[in-house]
């Protein structure tokens, strides 16, 4: 979840606009914190020494910096106990931190768990409201709208271009392009003769509601298309964020690895299909294909699977099926 990352400013390659700026939120990092996250670091000044008299029963405070050190070192103490640990000969085995165990699912330095939550609900609240906007947009134009999202080179433009040949003629198509720079994927989908705008997020992780709704304003839209959104390459935050999308679609190559699913379940959990890509490749990598399906189902028991290659056109014509009964 893309709650506090520090998402900048994004805009669309080779336009102005000012009419809508991006739902951003700036979270100024301090480096004296004190109670957030799994390890709690206390800074003590020197000891104040009092002027003043101390009788009828009060005590003088000639230990208190002895008394802080120690108080230092119970809560290190304590918390260096809060994860589990399996010592083998003085070595600790198995040592896990997690920093996403907390109810905000999350962890930013200096941030508490509540104003995690507070902040991601401000977040999503107004991109919904954005994307609920789009939706109600695409329905009324008659369009098909998918957000295709991956990890960096799992194939998804060239994905992309096979499938823009194979329905030219047949559906008229539009793409949005996400990447943090440069306007090469689009110039590849143009290349096919299919409109294209592309996004460039800067040191943004994700497309959002708001970049989504400027870029079709920029896109002549034929009734009954369809729409293609290629997300920016990361299987971590564009899982948070709707569209308007009618669903999203992961693609994952095989030379990533069937362990993906697990790593990454915000995001399989999230997509209604699971395009298993560059399958041409299989018989040079050690990828075992049930095992990424049964991974895929455990956190999507409801996720479709599609095994593909859009370089050799193997199960093209599966994906095309399931784009017709969409």
């Amino acid at each position: 979840m893309c709650t506090v990352c520090g998402c900048g400013e994004a805009r669309v390659a080779d336009a102005e606009y000012h009419d809508h700026e991006p739902a951003r939120v700036v979270i100024h990092h301090h480096h004296h914190y004190h109670h957030q996250g799994d390890v709690h670091h206390h800074y003590h000044g020197a000891p104040v020494e009092h002027g003043h008299s101390h009788a009828h029963g009060h005590h003088h405070h000639e230990h208190e910096h002895e008394h802080e050190h120690e108080h230092e070192h119970e809560h290190e103490h304590e918390h260096g106990h809060e994860h589990g640990h399996d010592h083998e000969h003085g070595h600790p085995q198995g040592l896990e931190l997690h920093y996403g165990r907390g109810a905000a699912g999350v962890s930013v330095p200096g941030m508490s768990q509540r104003s995690l939550i507070a902040v991601e609900r401000d977040v999503l609240d107004k991109n919904n409201r954005l994307a609920e906007h789009n939706r109600e947009h695409f329905a009324a134009a008659g369009q098909l709208v998918l957000n295709l999202v991956s990890s960096p080179g799992s194939g998804k433009t060239t994905l992309l271009c096979e499938t823009l040949r194979r329905l030219a003629g047949h559906r008229p198509c539009a793409v949005i392009e996400g990447d943090q720079q440069t306007s090469s994927d689009a110039e590849r989908i143009r290349a096919t003769g299919v409109s294209a705008v592309q996004i460039n997020t800067g040191k943004g992780c994700h497309l959002d509601a708001q970049m989504i709704h400027d870029a079709c304003h920029r896109l002549e839209l034929a009734q009954g298309g369809i729409i293609f959104i290629e997300n920016v390459g990361n299987l971590v935050c564009p899982a948070g964020f709707d569209l308007g999308e009618r669903a999203k679609v992961a693609v994952l190559s095989v030379t990533e690895g069937e362990e993906k699913p697990l790593k990454y379940p915000d995001m399989f959990a999230a997509a209604s299909l699971m395009i298993i890509n560059k399958t041409d490749l299989l018989p040079y990598v050690q990828f075992d294909v049930a095992r990424c399906i049964e991974n895929a189902r455990r956190v999507n028991p409801a996720i479709q699977v599609l095994q593909l290659s859009a370089s050799s056109g193997e199960g093209m014509d599966a994906w095309l099926a399931w784009l017709a009964k969409m």
